[in-house]
Parts: structure tokens; sequence; C-alpha cells
């Protein structure tokens, strides 16, 4: 390869040189130190973080589950015990509960109304997590790259569509990720730097993400480190470079942190917390597919086209380059650190699209080695035609939302968003042409512009135009259509936990319809929903004589979770 390609810079004259060399300049002046790297990318981190995280409707069906949780702790003061309503959620431990009932907590003691029914609130620890994860890839990749392409690997990964979603979404795995980046960070640098000494920081980086993961999701981030410490072992005949991590104090530091909650919990559940969590939470999608979310192998190397946009069309290409280059330090790190990791969750049955994401940094990191050493190459066969998954992806975002709004919403279409998703489509379009022109730098910074339209064009503005979406909003604010204060309220069939976060607690989830016709009659203020194929068994619990009450409101919806259309009636009746 010529300097200039390995590089990144054009491989022609003229103005597209011109314009390349400004995009470098900008790299340059955003490396300059690692305050100004830092700057920008936390400010990147705030545009694609951001927006939507107020108007976005509470995510069946996990994320309200986590926050209901929480809001619960919160209202018993019971911080061991993870409940939702009456349920013991023995799947995950204590710590993302931990983190959302901080940040609500926090919320009401600055005024904010109505604390802990916002959605928001219990978003922030993902929304830290995941600009935490961006600073820590940068950490990370400074032991592998310059300053310059650091920053580049850090912007990649921060621009990846997955990090987006999971900044907007009150659960575990922003946190994860930037626990596992951690973690991995510093057994990078004992690696790469195997014989010298590590500071503080880097074992303070290494046993606390160690130890926050674990209260965070359990064994997730011990096995995102082992398999790699495992390989790379095997690779030098010899575990002694791990000895810089300083085994001993470390792993008494970890204990001294988790072994607190988990001893608590084993002794308020009697343990049913491990068996839950452990025979049936973890090893039920080991050993199945959970909750039918089951896929063959291969699924995550096809979604990652999607989840880890814009880089992924971009790590694919650097997969030669890290074959070739698997016996280097560096390279075979990144190999140790995804591909064992990446194998297991393929075989496993159970597969849900963030698994990978604590992988994702390492894939931005070979894609910015493959990058600088001119691998990135639009003269390999099939190249070009590769490439344009770029501007694939935004493009049939687009169309997408328009035809969802179009035939699912009553012929909505989210006008106000089309500018964003429209320059997302131009930027990647242009990104792709500056690919086949021989820029493969300039074609990566240009996907991480179009991201910084496409993700804050869907998550902060297409979904507001699309009310279809937001069914348990809809029907919690019915409340206010009452002439009473503080109903009590029922549903039967319609059971998603985002209404019982918007409602509250004490929200009845009724069995059948004679309970719902029970319901209304106990007398009092209350409402009652009733989902459409309940409705008939609701009619027939009503005598011929008293028929029941007229309908206050019909909602009509799309179920994202379930992947169809719902239809849900309220009833009310008031003293």
């Amino acid at each position: 390869m010529t300097t200039s390609l390995s590089a990144g810079a054009p491989a022609r004259t003229g103005q597209p040189a011109r314009r390349a060399d400004r995009i470098g300049r900008g790299l340059d002046g955003l490396a300059a130190s690692h305050a100004r790297a830092a700057a920008a990318l936390l400010a990147l981190c705030l545009l694609l973080f951001l927006p939507g995280q107020i108007s976005l409707q509470p995510m069946d069906r996990d994320e309200p589950r986590f926050a209901q949780a929480s809001k619960q702790m919160l209202e018993s003061g019971d911080l061991v015990d993870i409940r939702f309503q009456g349920e013991a959620r023995h799947k995950k431990p204590v710590g993302i509960y931990w983190a959302q009932a901080a940040a609500v907590a926090a919320g009401e003691a600055l005024g904010v109304p109505e604390a802990r029914t916002q959605i928001a609130l219990y978003r922030l620890p993902s929304l830290i997590g995941a600009a935490a994860s961006v600073l820590l890839a940068y950490w990370a990749g400074l032991a592998f790259l310059p300053r310059r392409g650091a920053l580049l690997a850090a912007a990649l990964y921060g621009a990846c569509l997955m990090l987006s979603a999971e900044a907007h979404l009150a659960k575990t795995d922003a946190l994860l990720a930037a626990c596992a980046t951690a973690s991995l960070g510093a057994l990078a640098r004992a690696w790469l730097g195997r014989g010298q000494r590590l500071g503080l920081p880097v074992l303070a980086a290494f046993w606390l993400g160690l130890a926050l993961g674990i209260l965070v999701k359990g064994p997730m981030v011990p096995l995102f480190v082992a398999l790699p410490a495992a390989f790379l072992s095997w690779k030098a005949g010899s575990a002694r470079w791990l000895g810089a991590l300083r085994p001993l104090p470390g792993l008494a530091l970890v204990l001294l942190i988790v072994a607190p909650w988990f001893a608590a919990i084993a002794w308020k559940s009697g343990g049913a917390f491990y068996a839950e969590a452990v025979g049936h939470d973890m090893l039920g999608k080991i050993g199945g597919a959970a909750e039918r979310h089951g896929a063959p192998p291969g699924a995550y190397a096809l979604a990652v086209f999607a989840t880890f946009w814009p880089g992924a069309v971009f790590a694919a290409m650097s997969l030669p380059f890290a074959w070739r280059e698997r016996r280097g330090d560096a390279v075979a790190f990144v190999i140790a650190a995804v591909l064992p990791a990446w194998l297991i969750f393929e075989a496993v049955p159970t597969k849900l699209p963030h698994y990978v994401l604590p992988l994702l940094p390492w894939l931005a990191v070979l894609t910015v080695l493959a990058l600088n050493a001119g691998a990135l190459d639009p003269r390999r066969r099939g190249a070009r035609a590769a490439a344009l998954l770029l501007p694939a992806i935004p493009l049939a975002l687009t169309l997408g939302l328009c035809a969802f709004g179009w035939r699912i919403d009553g012929h909505r279409i989210p006008f106000a968003a089309l500018p964003l998703l429209g320059g997302a489509c131009i930027l990647a379009a242009l990104g792709w042409r500056a690919f086949a022109r021989g820029m493969p730098e300039r074609a990566l910074v240009l996907g991480i512009l179009a991201s910084c339209l496409l993700g804050p064009g869907v998550l902060g503005v297409a979904q507001r135009q699309l009310p279809g979406l937001k069914v348990s909003p809809r029907l919690a604010a019915l409340r206010d259509r009452l002439p009473c204060p503080n109903p009590q309220v029922a549903s039967l069939g319609y059971r998603e936990p985002s209404l019982v976060f918007l409602i509250g607690t004490d929200l009845a989830l009724l069995p059948d319809g004679a309970a719902a016709k029970a319901f209304l009659d106990a007398g009092g203020c209350r409402l009652l929903f009733i989902e459409a194929r309940q409705r008939e068994d609701f009619n027939a619990a009503w005598p011929v004589s008293r028929a029941a009450p007229a309908p206050l409101a019909d909602i009509e919806g799309f179920n994202l979770n379930t992947g169809r259309r719902v239809f849900v009636t309220a009833y009310a009746v008031a003293p």
C-alpha cells in the first residue's frame, strides 16, 4: 500500500484532497491533547444520547421492569430485595437498581415533578454508562494507537446504533459496557506492557470494573476478562504477566465490594435468588431460547452490520488484516477480547443484539489499526459493494419509519424528522463515495457525522410523531379525564410492564372478565382497561338486564415487543 493510503489520506489530488485534508486537520486539532479529545467525545455522546431521553416512552418489556423494581425500592425502603409488584425479581444483581434509585432520589431532592414516574431519571445511569464507555474506549485505545487513532476508534464506537439505543434504555447493558471496557483496557495494558509495573489508575480500572460489573450483571465482566486472559496466557506459554494486576489485593477489593449484598440477598431470599438467577435465568438461556429470543448461530454476525453501523462494514474489511497480523501482540489481544466471547454468544440459543455490545469497542480499535496499516482498500474485490451498507442502513431506517407511520399509525409521516434522516442518508452516501475514491478515513468520519443526525432523528424526533407506539402513556393519560382524583386502576389482557410503571405499583392485573366486572362493581372511582382479545369475556360477565358501562375511550397502537397491533378499551366509573 502507498503511504498516503495507509495514513487515510486521499489517493487523488484537487478539491477532494483539500476536503479530506480539512477532515484530517480537524482530527489533528481534536487530538491535540487528551483533554480536547475527551471533550470532543463527551460532546459527541451528548449529541447522540440526549435527544429522546424524556420523550421516548418506557420501552417494553425489560426497561419498565427494571424501572418499576427500582421505584419499589424507593417505595419500600428495602435496598436488598428486588421486586416487580408482588413478584420477586431474582434475575440480575442489585447494581442497576441502586443506580436508578439513586438517580430518582436525586431528582426528587432537586424538585423534579412526579420524579418516580419520569422514565428519563431511571435512564440516567445508562446515559452516564454509555458516555463513560466511550471515554474508556478512548483510554483503552491509547494502549494500541496514537491519540488521533484512539479518538477515531472511540468515536466510531460511540456512534454505533446499539450504544445509542442502550443509552436510551433503563437497563444494565450500557453500564455493563463501561465496566467491561475499563477492565479490558487495563488487561490490555498488562499484556502489551509485560514486565512493566502498572500504575494505580490501571489497577483501579481493572478491579473496580470487575466488581461493579458483577453487581450490575453477575458473571459477564469476569467472563469477558477471563476468556482473553486464558487465550493470551496460552499464547505466551505462561500466565505470569497477569501478576502485574496484583491479583490478591484486587480480589480482596472485589469481595469487599460485592460480598455484602450477595450475602444479604442469600439470607433474605433463602437462596431463591441464586436458584432463579443461575438455575433459571442464566442456564435457561444457555439451554434454550429464553422468552422467544432464539436465533441460529451466525445471527450476531449478520445483526452487527446494523447494530455496529457505521463501523461494521469497515470492521468486516479489517478481518483479513487481523488474520495476517494475528501473531502481533496488539492484534492478538483484540482477537482474544472478541472472538472467544463472540463464539460463545453465537452458540448459545438465546440471542439478543445487545449481548455483544461490550465487544464493539475492540472491533473499533481493530478497524483503526487496519486503517493505519492501509488495509481498508477500496480496490479489494467487493469492497466498494460492501461499503454500500454505509448509506443503506439510514436509507432503510428512513423508509421503514415512513412506511410504519403510513400503514400502522393512521397515515402519519414523521415529517419533522425527515431533514435529519435525509441529511444522514446524504452524509452516509458521501462517506461511501469517499471510500470508493480511496479515502477510508474520510469515510469513517462521514459515517460518524451521519450517525449524529440519524440517532437524534429517530429517537429524538421521529418517535414523538408516532403516537401509535405510545400505547401505555396514552392509557395512563386517561386518568386525567376522570372527574375524581386518584382512581383505582386495573387491566385485563394488556399487561405490559410500562403500564405498571406509569400507573403505579398497585395496578391490578385481572385474570378474567368476571374479575373485571367485580372491579367496576366495587364502587368508588375506578378505571379499567380491556384488551380486545378479552372484550368478549368481559361483556359475557354482565347479565342481560345490565350491560357493561359505555366505554370511556378506545386506544389503538402497535406493540413493538410482540410485533402486532393492540386495541384497548377503557371503562370508568365514578361516585
